[in-house]
């Protein structure tokens, strides 16, 4: 992921954003355009599997208490910050309603960023503090290659870790713990070990 600054180098615009390619990413953090790929794999198994746990019993109510509008890679703009996290959720007491923009200007409740080593410094960094200046109440990083999901909540400015989670054990994470979380649907399945003599 590249950190560029915007044209003529004044802070990043969305103009800069809308002249990428459609195949790229762009965000903009604290006036710095940043590119990255399309997600890889790892990252779209992560990213899809934990929708695919989340949308039917928090967004749709089937299995669950319902209450929320879960969304993948929704584009948040916050201020001068655009920034997209692989998924989104909104209490629906906060947004009943889907905005009419091709973007939401309301904070989230929660984000959850899958980490890949070109966006995990950005993710964990600037995307952090800039959810917390922004009021999000919850992040949870999900880690393919370590198995690992950290689940962060804001209290009083400051984010505290809340939990971590990996392996392949179910797991009861909030502000989701109603529903447990097939961990293991989340990580690519580990090759069978080696047949020791």
């Amino acid at each position: 992921m590249a950190a560029k600054p915007g044209r003529a180098g004044k802070p990043a615009s969305y103009e800069d954003i809308l002249a990428l390619p459609e195949n790229k990413v762009g965000e903009i953090a604290d006036g710095e355009l940043f590119v990255s790929p399309r997600p890889a794999p790892r990252h779209s198994l992560a990213a899809s599997s934990l929708t695919g746990d989340l949308f039917g019993p928090f967004s749709k109510g089937r299995g669950g208490p319902g209450g929320w509008l879960i969304l993948d890679e929704p584009e948040l703009h916050l201020g001068a910050d655009v920034l997209v996290p692989d998924i989104g959720g909104w209490r629906r007491e906060r947004m009943p309603r889907l905005p009419s923009t091709a973007w939401f200007e309301l904070a989230p409740d929660w984000v959850c960023e899958v980490l890949s080593p070109s966006t995990a410094l950005l993710d964990r960094t600037r995307k952090q503090r800039i959810y917390g200046r922004n009021g999000v109440s919850w992040l949870w990083f999900v880690d393919p290659l370590a198995r690992l999901l950290e689940a962060w909540r804001l209290e009083h400015g400051e984010w505290i870790l809340s939990g971590a989670f990996g392996g392949d054990e179910p797991a009861r994470i909030p502000p989701f713990e109603a529903v447990a979380i097939e961990l293991q649907d989340l990580w690519e399945p580990l090759p069978p070990a080696p047949d020791t003599p």
